[in-house]
């Protein structure tokens, strides 16, 4: 039987108890119907995982915390996707799947065609929600380092953020002919990335101008032209197999 892996938000630490918070409690308890006695894996996003014991089944779960592992199965490649924010579930779906293709962090965008409006209270609210839904991708996947979701910026304000940062900077643009091999020859293996990606109909020629006279390297993948939920993963699946653990 596969041993659930549970996020903790408080700090961990081996041969001690702790109490569950009760999102995480009611996961265990309401929906996978666990009582005391069973084997846990809890994680806390400092890097590895211990192993645990459920010791009490309520409103606030008490664990046994045993000991630890320091597998954090963390790509070699860090990956900083920073993407336009589409309407819908699909951007829940694109935090999802980035997270456990290894992304590091993920930076929502309004960019110029982004119909999606967010401020004050409704943007928090927003936040939390990607971030647990990266808290639960990651305790699907055995990843046990949350990428962190950033507060939403203008695309021109990140662009400026962005401009002093050393690692390899990509925008997803489909007229260009470059190709990651090419990439590699003139800048070598990178070890870290940073992945522009559009929203529904993708990125503006300014934004993509803009992108590049800041840096940013024009990158194809293939000749179809994804949709901005496909287009990431597909990226950064590539980017995991030329440059990551794939």
């Amino acid at each position: 039987m596969r041993i659930p892996r549970i996020f903790s938000t408080e700090p961990l630490a081996g041969k001690s108890e702790v109490q569950l918070d009760e999102a995480a409690s009611r996961h265990l308890v309401k929906v996978l119907r666990l009582g005391p006695g069973r084997p846990l894996i809890l994680f806390d996003g400092a890097g590895g995982e211990y192993e645990a014991e459920l010791l009490e089944a309520g409103k606030k779960a008490r664990v046994q915390i045993g000991a630890h592992s320091a597998e954090d199965n963390q790509s070699p490649l860090a990956i900083t996707l920073a993407i336009g924010i589409s309407r819908g579930d699909r951007f829940d779906w694109v935090i999802q799947k980035a997270t456990e293709l290894g992304v590091s962090a993920i930076q929502p965008l309004f960019t110029e065609r982004c119909e999606v409006k967010l401020s004050g209270e409704r943007m928090d609210k927003k936040l939390g929600q990607w971030q647990q839904i990266a808290i639960s991708a990651c305790e699907q996947s055995a990843r046990n380092r949350v990428p962190q979701i950033l507060p939403p910026q203008k695309f021109h304000q990140y662009l400026e953020q962005a401009k002093d940062d050393n690692a390899l900077k990509l925008v997803l643009h489909h007229r260009t002919k470059a190709t990651l091999a090419e990439l590699e020859q003139q800048a070598g293996k990178p070890q870290a990335t940073l992945l522009l990606v559009g929203p529904e109909g993708g990125l503006s020629a300014d934004e993509i101008e803009l992108a590049m006279a800041q840096g940013f390297h024009p990158l194809r993948l293939g000749p179809r032209v994804l949709r901005t939920e496909t287009a990431p993963v597909a990226a950064l699946s590539v980017l995991q197999f030329q440059w990551g653990d794939f």
